[in-house]
């Protein structure tokens, strides 16, 4: 982030500890500015140079709330949310469901007159505006009380996977589960700073290369929000509301880069017979998938190798457990490496995600075409784990961290690697002699078992018991329902 960045989200985030002593969120905080950025920059389309046309109705336009004060002001913009979010599009997505959080009237005047209208927002350049808002995201992500950890990715480990990812202009790239948007913002960053883009190109990046799904509506304003300030995809809306889960829209895309939400079970509420409020999983049925499950990450897996176009490549974060799940999960494993050549796993170390103990892998495999033989010969694993300690503050990821992987990667040409020491491959056949096509596999030596200071904090410990029994809960669960 450059110092220009640095020193704006600085500026954007001092007005949020005066709204802290209301008791405002850092998340409340980051979707009231999005709201009122969104109708200020809205504002400054309709003038010189721009003269464009709003499609915000007057009586709710930036114009509006900046002539008013007092009850006034907070009975118009409370009236403003709620209409703008009865929008198509791209305010539709913005407002879905928005509400008034700053109580003080006078202190959401000082936040329209003192903070964003003093600002062109416009005239400040992608990637100051961009990046101060990504500031933010980060900041919120790290709010232990009511934070968005759980929609972000580190951005060290997305910047990294889109590096060996290689995305090109001219291609669909998609994310099912975009949260704030930081896959796609890479990706993007990436083409344009290692293409030669002409005018028409520049077009086609910015307005026909990204989509993703999101269905909480907070990570899909903040999305679109963040696109937006980057230039991306301008008014209109990339971002579908839709569980991508819920149906097939068909082999379209060229590259998926996604990091599914954590939780294992889909499930929904209902109210039984007695009135009380109870939860069932939600099995997902299509024609589409292979196996039947109510696991969430298991279907994303099959729902991203559906979406590809043959020879479409995809990279997946997904948690242990669909290395080694028995049933479905070996099923849809061997289905995989049938279809698909699955031909890279990182295993990554904990430390990384808001939440707290999570042990996942980034699964790397492209679509082939139809054919008698599988299309997975063999499985390089790269162990980023073992012996690694990262911490979201005192000892965060750094993309440094990752360069040997993106080295042995060699995405200029992966067919030619070399092992190293966390860097091993394993054939198709060695693979299948596994209990139960288990692609849980390490090698090197875990010094914490000999050296009683270098174990996990406990907690993390009782969170990785806690999922282990989890995950034999639900194999006998699948057992359970075979026996039926």
């Amino acid at each position: 982030m450059t110092s220009s960045s640095n020193q704006f989200v600085q500026k954007l985030w001092n007005y949020c500890n005066i709204l802290r002593d209301d008791g405002l969120s850092y998340g409340d905080y980051v979707e009231q500015l999005t709201y009122l950025l969104f109708l200020k920059m809205d504002d400054e389309r309709t003038k010189e140079p721009y003269n464009q046309k709003s499609s915000i109705p007057k009586k709710y336009n930036w114009q509006n709330l900046l002539d008013q004060e007092g009850a006034e002001l907070e009975t118009n913009y409370i009236l403003t949310l709620q209409e703008l979010g009865k929008e198509e599009g791209i305010i539709g997505v913005i407002f879905r469901k928005a509400q008034n959080k700053i109580q003080d009237p006078a202190k959401l005047r000082k936040l329209i007159v003192e903070l964003i209208d003093k600002e062109n927002w416009l005239s400040l350049e992608a990637d100051v505006k961009g990046d101060a808002y990504e500031g933010l995201l980060e900041k919120n992500a790290a709010d232990v009380k009511g934070g968005a950890g759980q929609y972000f990715t580190p951005r060290a480990l997305i910047n990294a996977i889109v590096e060996v990812m290689n995305p090109q202009p001219g291609m669909k790239i998609h994310d099912p589960a975009c949260g704030t948007g930081g896959f796609l913002l890479s990706a993007y960053n990436y083409i344009v700073k290692n293409s030669k883009l002409n005018r028409d190109q520049k077009e086609e990046l910015k307005h026909k290369t990204f989509s993703g799904n999101e269905i909480v509506p907070m990570a899909a304003r903040l999305c679109v929000m963040n696109l937006y300030l980057h230039g991306v995809n301008g008014i209109d809306n990339p971002i579908s509301p839709d569980d991508s889960l819920k149906k097939n829209p068909g082999a379209i895309y060229d590259m998926i880069l996604t990091n599914p939400p954590f939780g294992k079970q889909s499930s929904e509420t209902f109210i039984t017979d007695e009135g009380d409020v109870a939860k069932q999983d939600l099995v997902i049925v299509r024609d589409d998938f292979w196996a039947k499950t109510s696991n969430k990450q298991l279907n994303f897996l099959q729902h991203v190798r559906s979406i590809l176009k043959t020879s479409g490549r995809a990279s997946i974060v997904l948690p242990d457990n669909v290395l080694f799940e028995g049933g479905a999960g070996e099923t849809i494993r061997k289905k995989l490496m049938e279809t698909c050549d699955l031909h890279t796993i990182l295993r990554l170390p904990t430390g990384l995600f808001y939440a707290q103990g999570v042990k996942a892998n980034v699964l790397f495999f492209d679509k082939r075409p139809a054919q008698k033989e599988h299309a997975t010969s063999k499985i390089w694993i790269y162990d980023l784990r073992t012996n690694k300690h990262f911490t979201l503050k005192e000892s965060p990821l750094q993309l440094e961290d990752l360069r040997d992987f993106i080295k042995s990667y060699n995405p200029e040409n992966r067919h030619q690697r070399k092992e190293n020491e966390r860097f091993k491959s394993f054939s198709y056949d060695e693979i299948l002699k596994r209990d139960k096509t288990n692609l849980d596999i390490f090698w090197l030596k875990d010094e914490s078992l000999d050296d009683l200071d270098k174990l996990p904090a406990p907690e993390i410990i009782a969170e990785e018991i806690v999922d282990d029994l989890e995950n034999a809960l639900e194999q006998l669960k699948e057992i359970g329902e075979d026996l039926k």
